[in-house]
C-alpha cells in the first residue's frame, strides 16, 4: 500500500486529472482512483469495497456528493468499513460496464451514480444508485457489519455466483435459437415492422418517455428508406428529426443538444449537454439534409457546430466531453427566460419572438420561465404574420444574437474538459459529414485540426489512449475509441482523397485485430490484451446512445475490405453480423447500427473511383447526394490503392468508374451519370 499522505481536507483524487474525480477530491471519504493501490488495500486489510461510479455533468451524482460524500458523518461510516473507489465512468467505461452489469443481474434499475458493494477480490454482492443520507447510512451500516461480521460468507458466496454471471459471454446470453433463414428481404421487413412497433407517431421518436435523440435509430432508418423507399419509415424519420429541431431539447439560442428530454414532447430537456450526442446528431442532420434539402436541417447542424466551436473546442483542436445540467445549484438557470428578461433584451421585438418562441407570462417551466421552443415552421409562422421567409430570418438570427450576448454575462455550467479519444472521433466524422452534405470548408478545417490533434496527443505507435487532460494521457484506449476513429479516418479519406487517413485506418485495424480479437466468437473484446484485468473481460453487442464499439467495429470491417480489397475484412464483418442478426429483427431498436450493415449487405455495396484533373470537384459533387452504400476513391494523379489500381483518366478525362462486387460498369465523365448507374 502507498504510503502517500494528504491533507485531512482532501484525498487522493487530487493527484487525477477527470474533472469528475477532482470535484470529490476535497470530500472527508478517503476516496482512491480505481487500480492497483486500492485494490492491494482491500486484500490486505480483507476489508469490502464500495465503487461509486459517475461523471461529471451527473445532477443526481451531485445531489448524493452534497448529501452524502461532504458529510463528514456519513464519510466516517464509509472510511471505516470500506475501501471507497470514485469513477469516473466516461474514463473507464470497462469497470463502468462490469458493474452496470452486475447491477442489472442483481434485478435492479441501473443509472448514475451507481453504487456497489464488492468483496476484496472485486466481486459484486450488492448496488444500487441514487440514496438518500438516511437510507446511505443505513445501507453502509447493515453491509459494512454484516461483512465484518456473521453474514461474510454469504455475502463472498453471493458475489461469486454475480462474478460468474458476468463471465458468461454476451452472445451466448442472447443469442438466437439457429436458423437458415440467412441475410433475407423478408428478415429485413420483419425487422423494420419490429421497431416501427415503437414509433411515436405524433411526436417522432420512440413511444416512451424520457425522450433519448437516440441518432443510431434514424440514421438507420435513412439507409432503410434508400433501400425500400417506404414513406412510414420516411415520414418518422422526419417528424423525429423536426420535432427534436423545434423542442427544448434543441438549444434554441446556441444550437447544440440536451442528452435527453424528460416529458414526450421533446420539451424539457435534461439541461446537460454531451459532445458524443452532438455529434451523432451533426451527422444525422447532415444526411437528412442530403436526403430532402429541407432549410431547418441546414440550420441545425451549423448551429450545432457554431455550438461545439464555441464552447467545446479547445486551443489545441480537440473537443470536451461536456457540459452540466447546473449552474448556480439550479439545472437550467442557464438557458431559461422569464418573460420580463425577454423584454428587456429585445424590446419592441419582444412580442414577435415570445410568440415565435412559444413563452408566456407565466412560464413554461419552474418559475415563470420558460424554455424556448417552436410549434411550427417558418413557413408557416412567416403566413400568418405576413412576413417573407427572409425577412424572418433576419429576425430570428437578430434575436439569437442578443438573446446570445445576455446569456454569456451569465454564470456557465459546469464544463468538464476533459478530451476523450472515441467521442472526439464521433464529432470529428460528424464534421466531415456536414462537410461532404454542405462543402462548407469550415468544417473540414475543424475535423482535419481535430484529426491532426488526436494523432499527436491521443497516439502512441500503433496503440491509442483513451483520455488526454493538462497535456497528459494515461488511460489506454477501449475498442470503442479504436472502433470509431477507424470509422472517422475511413470517412475522412473520402472526403479528401488523402490516402494517409486510410493508411492509418489500417494500421489501427491491424492492432486490434492482434490485441482485442476472439476468434471463438468472431468478436472484439472491450479491452485490449494487454490491460490490467476486471473481473470479466466483456465484449459491447447491443447499440444504446453510442453504437456498440463491435457493431462499429463491423462496419469499419466492410468498408475498409472494399476499399482494400481484403477478403478477410468482408468475410469477417459478414461472420460477426450473422451472430447477432437474427436478434436484430428481434430487438431492433437496441441493435440498430447492426441494422444499418444488415441493411448495406442485402444489396452490393457500390465501389466508386473517380480518376483525373477534377477529382476533387467531381467528389464534393456527388457527395452532396445522399449514398449511404458506397465506398469512395479518388486521385488526380495515380495511386497504389487497389480500387484506384489500374483505373486511368481516359480521354484525358475525369473518368468515374462504379463497380459492384469488383465488376464494373462503362465508364463514365460526369457525375449524373454516375447516379443513373447507381440508380
Amino acid at each position: 500500500m502507498s504510503s502517500t499522505s494528504f491533507p485531512a481536507s482532501s484525498n487522493r483524487l487530487t493527484q487525477e486529472t477527470s474533472p469528475y474525480l477532482l470535484q470529490h477530491a476535497h470530500n472527508p471519504v478517503d476516496w482512491y482512483p480505481w487500480g492497483e493501490e486500492a485494490l492491494a488495500r482491500a486484500q490486505a486489510e480483507q476489508k469490502p469495497i464500495l465503487v461509486s461510479i459517475g461523471y461529471a455533468a451527473c445532477h443526481w451524482c451531485h445531489v448524493m456528493e452534497r448529501e452524502s460524500f461532504e458529510n463528514p458523518q456519513i464519510a466516517e461510516v464509509m472510511n471505516r468499513y470500506f475501501v471507497c473507489i470514485k469513477v469516473d465512468r466516461e474514463e473507464r467505461p470497462d469497470v463502468d460496464q462490469v458493474y452496470m452489469d452486475a447491477l442489472q443481474a442483481m434485478g435492479l434499475s441501473g443509472g448514475w451514480p451507481l453504487n456497489v458493494f464488492l468483496n476484496p477480490e472485486a466481486k459484486p454482492f450488492y448496488g444500487g444508485t441514487y440514496f438518500s443520507p438516511r437510507n446511505w447510512v443505513q445501507l453502509l451500516e447493515s453491509i459494512g457489519q454484516g461483512y465484518a461480521g456473521e453474514h461474510r460468507a454469504e455475502l463472498d458466496a453471493s458475489a461469486e455466483q454475480f462474478a460468474q454471471v458476468l463471465q458468461a459471454s454476451e452472445l451466448d446470453k442472447y443469442r438466437m435459437p439457429a436458423t437458415d433463414t440467412g441475410l433475407s428481404a423478408e428478415q429485413f421487413k420483419l425487422l423494420i415492422y419490429n421497431l416501427a412497433a415503437r414509433f411515436d407517431r405524433e411526436k417522432g421518436g420512440t413511444n416512451r418517455a424520457p425522450k433519448f435523440p437516440m441518432p443510431s435509430i434514424w440514421r438507420f432508418l435513412l439507409r432503410t428508406h434508400a433501400l425500400t423507399n417506404s414513406d412510414v419509415v420516411s415520414d418518422q424519420v422526419h417528424l423525429t428529426l423536426r420535432e427534436m429541431a423545434w423542442g427544448g431539447i434543441y438549444d434554441q439560442v446556441g444550437g447544440g443538444f440536451a442528452r435527453y428530454s424528460v416529458d414526450e414532447e421533446w420539451l424539457v430537456p435534461h439541461f446537460e449537454k454531451m459532445l458524443y450526442d452532438n455529434g451523432q446528431l451533426l451527422s444525422l442532420y447532415a444526411e437528412a439534409y442530403q436526403h430532402t434539402q429541407e432549410e431547418l436541417y441546414r440550420q441545425v447542424a451549423y448551429d450545432t457546430v457554431g455550438f461545439v466551436q464555441r464552447e467545446l473546442m479547445s486551443p489545441e483542436g480537440g473537443f470536451y466531453s461536456s457540459l452540466d445540467a447546473d449552474s448556480e445549484g439550479e439545472e437550467g438557470k442557464f438557458y431559461v427566460w422569464t418573460r420580463e428578461e425577454l423584454q428587456e433584451i429585445l424590446g419592441d421585438e419582444e412580442p414577435l419572438a415570445t410568440e415565435y418562441y412559444s413563452c408566456t407570462a407565466l412560464g413554461n417551466w419552474e418559475h415563470g420561465r420558460n424554455i424556448l421552443h417552436l410549434r411550427e415552421s417558418d413557413v408557416a409562422f412567416a403566413q400568418r404574420h405576413e412576413l417573407t421567409l427572409p425577412v424572418l430570418a433576419d429576425l430570428v438570427a437578430g434575436w439569437k444574437k442578443k438573446l446570445l450576448g445576455a446569456r454569456e454575462n451569465r454564470v456557465r455550467p459546469g464544463l468538464d474538459d476533459k478530451i476523450l479519444t472515441g467521442w472526439n472521433a464521433l464529432m470529428l466524422q460528424g464534421l466531415v459529414d456536414a462537410y461532404r452534405a454542405f462543402q462548407e470548408p469550415q468544417f473540414l478545417e475543424l475535423a482535419l485540426r481535430n484529426a491532426t490533434f488526436l494523432q499527436q496527443n491521443l497516439r502512441r505507435g500503433d496503440q491509442l489512449y483513451r483520455n488526454y487532460k493538462n497535456g497528459q494521457a494515461s488511460i489506454n484506449a477501449f475498442l470503442e475509441d479504436y472502433a470509431l476513429l477507424i470509422q472517422a479516418y475511413i470517412s475522412l479519406y473520402e472526403a479528401t482523397f488523402a490516402e494517409e487517413w486510410l493508411r492509418e485506418a489500417d494500421t489501427l485495424l491491424a492492432y486490434i485485430l492482434a490485441n482485442f480479437f476472439d476468434p471463438e466468437e468472431n468478436q472484439f473484446f472491450y479491452t485490449n490484451a494487454q490491460s490490467a484485468a476486471l473481473i470479466a473481460r466483456k465484449k459491447e453487442l447491443f447499440d444504446n446512445v453510442i453504437p456498440a464499439s463491435n457493431s462499429v467495429m463491423a462496419h469499419n470491417l466492410h468498408r475498409l475490405g472494399l476499399h482494400l480489397e481484403n477478403e478477410r475484412y468482408t468475410e469477417l464483418a459478414g461472420l460477426m453480423l450473422e451472430q447477432v442478426h437474427e436478434l436484430a429483427v428481434k430487438e431492433p431498436q437496441h441493435l440498430t447500427n447492426w441494422a444499418a450493415l444488415y441493411a448495406a449487405r442485402l444489396r452490393p455495396t457500390a465501389e466508386i473511383a473517380i480518376v483525373g484533373p477534377e477529382a476533387e470537384k467531381f467528389r464534393a459533387d456527388l457527395s452532396r447526394h445522399y449514398l449511404p452504400n458506397i465506398v469512395l476513391a479518388g486521385t488526380t494523379t495515380s495511386s497504389g490503392l487497389p480500387l484506384l489500381a489500374n483505373r486511368d483518366a481516359r480521354h484525358n478525362q475525369t473518368t468515374i468508374y462504379v463497380c459492384f462486387n469488383r465488376a464494373c460498369q462503362q465508364p463514365v465523365y460526369s457525375v449524373d451519370e454516375a447516379l443513373a448507374q447507381l440508380a
